[in-house]
């Protein structure tokens, strides 16, 4: 096993033009559900032994599931509840407040999610808790069209790190807006290497994971995903991960975690727009260093 690994890193790394550590599939699954509601996943955070997760729907929903592994690796997916993301007063999210892209999970449990459309981030205590509005940045209201707050994250200190799906040209940087002491700032700023655009991030073990997509029309989409050390800038780039178009389906949601034998894993979810002609994948990738 560990022979055909380092061959495979050794293609990899050619081919994509990526050194240093890399992220290597370890399984795929695709999920079905007979639910009207179910699909459209953005956003993914999974507990910190692997064993459940959490994913939200760009219509408004939490699902919430089960992993089932041997030897680390995912064997099956137990889907659980569909729920409605819920508003300030409790209901259901409604209209173009339904459009949920981005999801982190603090030590406690609670979830912070990002909407792009109308811009924003909410806090829940827990997937049936009515929301509680984070103060806004005053650029969340002009933040381009179907581009807003797509990915999301959050550190051991409770710090948020929101990014939008775009920057507003193809040179210049996605702003980071960081979340601390009840206040935004703009301080960082991730690189933009066109023609990639940001869908999802994590930070994890004080690194920024930040997971990129690029529809190559009929050939399908291509997945990037760059790390920066966590400083008073974005240091360190590296490309774990960079796959060609049509490997996957279009994958939006990243959450990156240790297993019990000490592996770096990520692990990611694809938004099927509702298409039928696209899937709802969970691609798991472990870090790999040559």
């Amino acid at each position: 096993m560990r022979i055909f690994y380092g061959l495979f890193i050794l293609i990899f790394c050619a081919s994509a033009a990526i050194s240093g550590p890399v992220f290597v599939q370890d399984s795929v699954t695709v999920l079905r559900d007979r639910d009207v509601a179910f699909g459209g996943f953005s956003g993914l955070h999974v507990t910190s032994n692997g064993a459940q997760f959490v994913a939200i729907s760009d219509r408004g929903s939490l699902q919430i599931g089960d992993f089932h592994r041997e030897n680390g690796r995912i064997t099956d997916i137990i889907l659980g509840e569909l729920l409605p993301i819920l508003d300030t007063k409790g209901q259901p999210l409604d209209r173009r407040n339904t459009d949920a892209e981005g999801l982190a999970v603090d030590a406690n449990g609670q979830l912070y999610i990002s909407f792009e459309s109308n811009n924003r981030v909410m806090r829940h205590e827990t997937p049936t808790s009515a929301a509680v509005f984070l103060p806004k940045h005053p650029d969340f209201q002009s933040l381009q069209n179907n581009s807003g707050l797509e990915a999301l994250a959050i550190d051991a200190n409770n710090v948020i790190y929101a990014i939008p799906e775009r920057s507003g040209a193809l040179d210049r940087p996605f702003p980071v807006y960081r979340f601390r002491n009840n206040v935004w700032d703009r301080l960082l700023e991730v690189p933009r290497r066109p023609p990639f655009l940001v869908v999802g991030a994590d930070v994890f073990d004080g690194k920024l994971y930040v997971l990129e997509r690029h529809l190559g029309g009929l050939s399908g989409f291509s997945t990037r995903i760059r790390r920066f050390s966590l400083e008073d800038t974005l240091t360190n780039e590296e490309v774990l991960l960079l796959t060609r178009a049509g490997d996957y389906d279009n994958l939006e949601g990243i959450s990156v975690w240790r297993d019990d034998a000490g592996v770096i894993r990520t692990t990611l979810i694809s938004d099927d727009n509702f298409n039928f002609f696209q899937q709802t994948q969970i691609a798991e990738f472990v870090l790999i260093a040559p």
